[in-house]
């Protein structure tokens, strides 16, 4: 690893081909995210969309993040992009994309002049403080951010494929969730409707030639998602953790093999 600010690895991983498996983290902890990069997971998507981290603790989970070995990506709002990318993201996740030109519009928010109409400054931490300004930093910037975005209404799918092929978006990320509960089933996905929807979607992004992307909790999702296109899957910190905390407490307060824990 170089010692750059810009972890600018996420984009040749996404066009790699190869199975990716990421986490989602809203806890604002850096310990949480050096956790996740030990742990060997491919890359974290920082939670700014529901998680409650502010944008200093943001950037202290991006340093945890270089100095752990783990890319990240940020899931934020739009008005966060800039900031986010200044702190030194090395791609940004972006929820509830609904058309091919809303895409086009976040490929200009990302990219700077040259591509797009990001503003520029070299003082952020993204430039090292000013250590890596001008072309360099500019070139390194526009190849290496990743641009995620993310399909979660039926009418969004519909378009899942001129999405995905909008030159600048990295990767395409079906929110099960979300989709479930604006087709009317709630926190349902697993529901017949909502699975032809989602592998709808994954199967448009792909046959694109994009890198599709969905939550897949279980070995048994993956797979399943996996066979209709799906080559970036996430699961969830807080997901894992109560999981484990449920499993320990109910094996009395410890979980069946403390192996390795360093107890």
């Amino acid at each position: 690893m170089d010692h750059h600010p810009l972890d600018n690895r996420l984009p040749q991983m996404l066009r790699s081909g190869k199975r990716l498996r990421g986490v989602f983290n809203a806890l604002p902890s850096p310990a949480i995210v050096e956790m996740c990069g030990y742990a060997g997971f491919d890359f974290v998507i920082l939670d700014n969309e529901h998680g409650s981290a502010n944008l200093e603790t943001t950037e202290h989970m991006l340093r945890a993040a270089r100095a752990s070995g783990i890319a990240t990506a940020v899931r934020c709002l739009r008005h966060d992009i800039s900031r986010v990318l200044d702190m030194g993201a090395g791609g940004v996740q972006i929820p509830m994309v609904g058309s091919a030109e809303e895409a086009r519009d976040l490929v200009q928010q990302v990219r700077y002049p040259g591509v797009g109409r990001r503003g520029s400054a070299f003082s952020p931490r993204a430039a090292g403080y000013g250590a890596f300004p001008g072309a360099a930093h500019t070139t390194r910037s526009n190849e290496g951010i990743a641009l995620i975005v993310m399909v979660e209404t039926p009418e969004a799918v519909e378009q899942a494929a001129e999405i995905a092929a909008v030159d600048g978006v990295d990767a395409v990320f079906v929110g099960p969730n979300d989709l479930s509960h604006s087709m009317g089933f709630g926190n349902d996905w697993k529901a017949p409707e909502v699975e032809a929807k989602i592998e709808q979607a994954l199967r448009a992004v792909s046959g694109a030639g994009q890198c599709a992307g969905v939550i897949a909790l279980t070995p048994e999702d993956e797979d399943k998602y996996g066979a209709w296109g799906a080559r970036y899957f996430a699961s969830v910190t807080t997901s894992l953790i109560t999981r484990a905390f449920q499993q320990a407490s109910a094996a009395g307060g410890r979980l069946p093999s403390q192996a390795g824990l360093g107890y």
